[in-house]
């Protein structure tokens, strides 16, 4: 089996495990403050990397990468995860979904702008065209409420997106499971303090479902997933793997309709595959000379 087919199988096998965190993040928010929820995974992740790299005795990040692992840090560790939180309580996972059919999008634009590279025209033309048709459906679900949870998963996907590509950058030089550990650590400290301020006072009434959905975000969702994620970046390039994006959202659809019982929409799959569509022209586009 060759480097680039494990590189595959690896950006394969952490796409899946992504594809779980909104609906066990909707799972969670059932039980758990969004912001509790957003400290606890990454203060328990953050435990696990830290526990990691003394085992595996790593080096410390160079000076120099500081500011990055802090971009990846705000991005990944605190950004996506409080943001999307807070959508869950007023779409649904299923809604959610459709937002993280533009993560690849986002991910190559911020790409573009840190590489400083200057993509024609037709790039832009795809990603407008995606990026306008989620936010057709999107707000066309007002009705229900969904306005600000559309809003929230929009943040979280520009600041995932930047701290993905970001990630990408920085495991070229730092490796890539070491970049998602030390991402973790870093802020630790300050995760450790404020899960002990906003301690609820009781967590009694807490169901065994929104234990599992905290288990899950912060085990798979913030540490063994980004280990399989930027492992098959790595191996199998950043620009290829990085198209398994385009399948989460349709796997967690499809796990949110059958695990949390949520509405089915035809719709939503009409829009997944038309932001689909642009993604992969304007990653086309992006990269051809």
């Amino acid at each position: 089996m060759t480097k680039v087919t494990h590189g595959w199988i690896n950006g394969f096998v952490g796409m899946l495990i992504f594809s779980g965190s909104l609906p066990a993040t909707r799972v969670a928010v059932a039980g758990f403050d969004p912001v509790f929820l957003t400290v606890a995974r990454a203060a328990i992740a953050g435990v696990l990397a830290l526990t990691l790299l003394v085992i595996l005795r790593q080096k410390r990040p160079a000076r120099a990468d500081l500011l990055s692992l802090a971009v990846v840090a705000v991005g990944v560790v605190a950004g996506f995860p409080l943001l999307t939180a807070l959508a869950l309580q007023h779409i649904t996972a299923a809604q959610s979904m459709v937002f993280i059919g533009l993560l690849p999008l986002a991910t190559g634009i911020f790409g573009v702008l840190r590489g400083k590279e200057r993509p024609r025209a037709i790039f832009w033309l795809f990603a407008g065209t995606g990026s306008l048709v989620v936010a057709i459906f999107a707000f066309d679900d007002a009705g229900t409420g969904s306005v600000v949870g559309s809003l929230l998963m929009i943040g979280a996907i520009l600041v995932c997106g930047l701290g993905y590509a970001e990630g990408a950058m920085l495991s070229r030089r730092m490796g890539g499971w070491q970049v998602i550990c030390w991402a973790l650590v870093l802020p630790l400290p300050l995760t450790l303090l404020a899960i002990m301020n906003i301690w609820p006072a009781s967590l009694a009434a807490v169901q065994m479902p929104a234990w599992i959905g905290l288990a899950y975000v912060s085990l798979f969702s913030m540490l063994i997933g980004f280990m399989f994620w930027y492992r098959g970046l790595s191996m199998g390039g950043i620009a290829a793997v990085g198209q398994l994006q385009l399948l989460q959202p349709f796997f967690g659809l499809l796990l949110a309709v059958t695990l949390l019982d949520e509405p089915f929409k035809w719709s939503m799959v009409v829009v997944m595959a038309v932001a689909a569509t642009c993604v992969v022209g304007a990653r086309h586009v992006a990269t051809s000379r």
